[in-house]
């Protein structure tokens, strides 16, 4: 059985994407797919300790980046205190550095904007997502789709994910309910799972209102360890999507 999901690249992910990463065995990430500007390919969302949220944007040279693809997207150069790199972990540390687990954390953040200079927005996401992966306890395989050579577009481009990887089970997400053409899929037997992710509630430092929807750092830095956990937490788990399967073959 083999159980097969993907995203576009995003910067310091929300808990869904990571949850669905969970579910898989082989997780595609689309580099291959067309770049949006202001999504979450190179923005995201942290809270500061007033409970304002704010963004985290990677500033993108679109005029220097053809064809617009998200493994041909290139991040503006930019030297410097005044670089966005140094913006950003700043940013972290100032709404994080005093909760419970910033510390046990920080040497991966401060290498990522620190000892590096990106020049691709896909390697940096990758750099984040694979470490994530680590941290959140998802052992699906990463594959790059500019690797691979899709050709497809919207639900043949999942079809052919799973033709590839001789794939039984594909996960996607809620929206892909607007686009995905089911009988495609049934007819080959392989069953479409609607991910729909129930976020859950922590403790947010300096917190009483819930502020919901943000990069992962957010639960990593309030809860350490116990974040994997607190991400699945009453969501539907790969085990049950195995035995779903199962029943119906």
């Amino acid at each position: 059985m083999t159980i097969v999901s993907g995203h576009q690249p995003a910067y310091l992910p929300w808990l869904g994407l990571l949850h669905k990463a969970s579910l898989c065995d082989i997780f595609v990430y689309m580099d291959d797919v067309q770049f949006l500007d202001r999504d979450f390919i190179h923005r995201n969302r942290i809270v500061t300790t007033d409970g304002n949220v704010i963004w985290l944007t990677v500033p993108v040279d679109r005029r220097n980046s053809s064809p617009l693809r998200i493994s041909d997207i290139r991040i503006k150069d930019d030297q410097g205190k005044n670089s966005w790199r140094y913006k950003h972990w700043a940013s972290l540390k100032t709404c994080y550095g005093k909760t419970k687990y910033f510390k046990e954390y920080a040497p991966f953040f401060e290498w990522l904007y620190l000892e590096n200079t990106w020049q691709r927005l896909a390697d940096l996401n990758l750099a984040i997502l694979r470490k994530a992966f680590e941290w959140f306890e998802i052992q699906a395989s990463i594959v790059l789709g500019s690797e691979l050579n899709f050709s497809e577009k919207k639900s043949n481009l999942v079809l052919e994910h799973c033709r590839r990887f001789n794939a039984n089970t594909v996960v996607t997400g809620t929206h892909g309910k607007d686009y995905i053409v089911l009988q495609d899929f049934e007819n080959l037997g392989i069953k479409v799972v609607f991910q729909v992710y129930k976020h859950p509630e922590y403790s947010q430092r300096m917190r009483q209102e819930f502020v919901p929807c943000l990069s992962f750092v957010d639960l990593l830095f309030n809860h350490g360890a116990d974040s994997a956990i607190v991400m699945r937490k009453e969501n539907v788990c790969k085990r049950e999507i195995e035995s779903w399967t199962q029943a119906t073959t």
